[in-house]
């Protein structure tokens, strides 16, 4: 019965209050107190109340938990970054776009020297005999195949930093991208290729002109066939730098 006088007095503004957090509750507890008080004459059971400050205690209690077990994280984290890095050896390459406590970073190539730079990467796209055969004679709807990705994969390259976030914006030197049609497996043989002199090196945009050249390719030629993969994404070779030379050994 008191709740029902207290929904027919009580104005549906007031009823539907905020509780975005504990100070705004407890707030809006207390006028609500307040009010009862003045309509009925008398002060509200002290559930109504009781359970306001249970309800602040335990917003306060859940807030405060996650921030402890954030710090908690993250000193685990670090602990456990500490005990692999000394567990592999000083001598071991670490992950560089990894901090101290685990969290993803951009590297700093600030104290490197500038040096020349290389990279070659490849790609492989199977088409399949069907679209093979309407590549081969530029017979797609959409166009010359091979010209369009040979041009997107250059592209690709020059926005390698806008695609992959820890990538440093770099100026290029030189990109090749080349595309040859294979007769053996019906596939479409890519390689990409990234020059430039500076801080770092060229991997990511060489991989990035066969990845956008590949994905080119599917979509020139999507319309004759889904079952087209590409596959085979991977660096060749790389100069300059710190290390030096690489080489993939077949």
């Amino acid at each position: 019965m008191f709740l029902r006088r207290f929904a027919v007095i009580v104005p549906r503004s007031t009823r539907f209050f905020s509780s975005k957090d504990s100070l705004d509750l407890a707030s809006n507890i207390a006028e609500l107190n307040k009010e009862m008080e003045s309509v009925f004459g008398e002060p509200p059971p002290d559930g109504l109340a009781n359970s306001g400050n249970r309800s602040c205690m335990a917003q306060d209690a859940h807030h405060n938990s996650h921030v402890i077990l954030g710090s908690t994280n993250d000193k685990f984290a670090a602990q456990e970054l500490s005990s692999i890095s000394h567990h592999l050896g000083e001598n071991t390459p670490g992950l560089t776009h990894v901090g101290s406590t685990g969290k993803a970073q951009m590297v700093d190539v600030s104290p490197k020297e500038n040096s020349s730079r290389t990279a070659i990467a490849s790609c492989k796209v199977v088409l399949g005999k069907k679209v093979f055969d309407l590549v081969l004679a530029n017979q797609m709807a959409k166009g010359d195949v091979l010209t369009v990705a040979k041009i997107a994969g250059i592209n690709g390259a020059k926005h390698t930093s806008t695609l992959i976030p820890l990538c440093h914006n770099i100026t290029l030197a030189h990109v090749r991208v080349d595309l040859r049609l294979d007769p053996e497996d019906f596939s479409v043989e890519i390689e990409g290729e990234a020059a430039s002199t500076g801080k770092t090196g060229v991997e990511m945009e060489a991989m990035t002109a066969v990845s956008i050249a590949g994905l080119t390719v599917y979509d020139m030629c999507k319309a004759a066939s889904k079952d087209i993969q590409v596959t085979d994404i991977r660096l060749e070779c790389k100069t300059g730098g710190k290390t030096g030379y690489w080489c993939r050994e077949e």
